[in-house]
């Protein structure tokens, strides 16, 4: 008897063990959060389980695996405060995610899911590029200048200038190459383009979040004297806080025309008060919670927003059930970058702006908000003669959307609307 049993636990921990080598790699599943899919991508190994989530741009979440009997798993995530719990079928894991006490079934399925980028530029090209290098400071910056057939001094040219957060030339998110896209469309109608790496970009030492707003802008301006060497009309295409900057540039009479791309007109305070509503919408708090943490947080910008320390900061009126995630904002506004953010507002530099502007939003954009921006510019840009677009059904990307919800980004296969790409194009020309 004492044979059989041994022959059994011998057994059933080859079974185990050769259940666990099966799940080795990559597993992918998706759960449903208010109408919207969430991707998520286990990966299991020998020596332990991390968590992807592609469309929040998370990677490598550390997890713990466990094997239990009846060929179920459990993948523990500490730092997201969730679990799966699934059983082996076939060449599946059926089971459910559960994060913060909600539940989700979710099923599991070999490999990474495949994303699709249709638009990205690829080989051969009708026109020719040069990678190129300028300075501002300590900073070297590399780029890539895009040339159209038969170019010569008169040939217009726009430097792109990318969004918050350090970025590439081609402006890079998801596996989305926005900037890349645009000189290709440019490129083709006889329009050149240099797009460049954001200061510091592959050099880990820098700290990003030490720079501000203007810091970039200077940047931007660099890049524009390079340009000058070689053409008579330059512009800048500037999106989302690269917009803001192309603005910026025209107040102070440094560029010959605009192209904003989901450019904040707006005071960075009311755009983070913004995302803040926003971000809280899903969670079924009441309106007066919300209300009193928006306060708080507006409160909490000014006094940062006019160098005074943290611990100045009033917390009295934060709500009791959202005090962790204030001090988390907290932690995450203690920046140079944020407290110049939280102070900036370009709207009394708009009246200064006397070259042709194009300024796009899209309705659908759930981080710089359309209509207050809109209305900002039409007020502002009274001494130029602006184009202003509002595009029905795009996103802070430009991309056609169902929500404009950060999270689709990354499940859009579309990069850029062909009809933003027109406008650009037909303004410029």
């Amino acid at each position: 008897m004492k044979k059989i049993r041994r022959l059994f636990a011998i057994v059933l921990f080859a079974c185990m063990s050769l259940m666990a080598n099966a799940q080795e790699g990559a597993w992918s599943g998706e759960i449903e959060v208010q109408g919207m899919k969430l991707p998520l991508v286990f990966n299991f190994g020998a020596d332990g389980c991390t968590l992807d989530s592609p469309s929040q741009g998370a990677k490598g979440i550390k997890a713990e695996k466990e094997t239990l009997d009846g060929g179920k798993i459990r993948v523990t995530i500490p730092m997201a405060r969730a679990s799966f719990e699934g059983t082996m079928e076939g060449n599946s894991i059926k089971g459910t995610f559960t994060q913060n006490g909600m539940s989700f079934p979710m099923t599991l399925l070999p490999g990474k899911p495949k994303v699709n980028r249709p638009q990205t530029p690829v080989a051969p090209f009708p026109y020719t590029t040069e990678e190129v290098t300028f300075r501002n400071g300590k900073f070297i910056f590399n780029g890539t200048l895009t040339l159209p057939e038969n170019i010569d001094k008169n040939t217009k040219v726009v430097l792109m200038v990318t969004g918050s957060g350090q970025q590439n030339r081609d402006e890079e998110v998801f596996g989305h190459k926005p900037f890349a896209v645009i000189a290709d469309a440019l490129a083709r109608e006889g329009i050149a383009s240099l797009r460049y790496d954001d200061r510091g970009y592959g050099d880990s030492t820098v700290v990003f979040s030490n720079f501000t707003t203007d810091d970039f802008k200077q940047d931007a301006e660099a890049g524009l004297k390079y340009l000058r060497k070689r053409f008579k009309k330059v512009g800048v295409l500037g999106h989302s806080e690269g917009g803001t900057i192309a603005l910026m540039l025209a107040s102070e009479g440094k560029t010959d025309f605009v192209v904003s791309m989901a450019g904040m007109a707006i005071s960075g305070k009311e755009t983070l008060i913004m995302q803040n509503r926003i971000g809280l919408a899903p969670l079924g708090m009441t309106a007066e919670t919300v209300d009193g943490y928006c306060k708080a947080l507006s409160g909490a910008f000014d006094t940062l927003g006019a160098g005074k320390s943290m611990e100045e900061v009033d917390r009295k009126d934060v709500p009791l059930m959202l005090r962790q995630l204030f001090e988390m904002a907290m932690k995450q506004a203690d920046t140079p970058f944020m407290r110049h953010i939280f102070s900036l507002d370009i709207r009394q530099d708009l009246p200064k702006v006397k070259c042709p502007v194009l300024a796009m939003n899209g309705k659908k954009d759930m981080q710089v908000d359309c209509e207050k921006n809109i209305s900002a510019l039409q007020d502002g840009l009274v001494n130029c003669k602006p184009k202003i677009v509002a595009f029905d059904g795009l996103n802070h990307l430009f991309q056609h959307c169902t929500t404009g919800n950060v999270v689709e980004y990354q499940q859009i296969e579309e990069t850029i609307s062909v009809d933003v790409l027109k406008t650009i194009v037909d303004f410029i020309q």
